[in-house]
């Protein structure tokens, strides 16, 4: 797995913001408020996914929001459909 900036990062990244709150809400766990910042939100996000075991987590020693936010890009973009823009 490249560890590379991906191309759109920011963009997935958003992305992922979008489809991890949506996934928790359907998992009935997840309510932001709208003083939560984006950077809470991700890593709660992350934790949940690494949780229900859909994404490996990181090392211990690696987490830090920018690799949590690479890690869901990387994500964001595999739940993307072909023919995608983002893709």
């Amino acid at each position: 797995m490249s560890k590379n900036k991906l191309k759109n990062e920011k963009a997935l990244v958003k992305e992922a913001l979008r489809l991890g709150e949506a996934y928790g809400v359907k998992r009935g766990v997840v309510k932001f408020e709208p003083t939560d910042s984006a950077d809470d939100k991700l890593e709660y996000i992350y934790r949940l996914l690494v949780h229900d075991k859909i994404i490996p987590p990181l090392p211990q020693v690696d987490i830090s929001i920018g690799k949590i936010k690479h890690r869901l890009a990387r994500w964001a973009l595999a739940q993307l459909p072909d023919g995608h823009e983002l893709k």
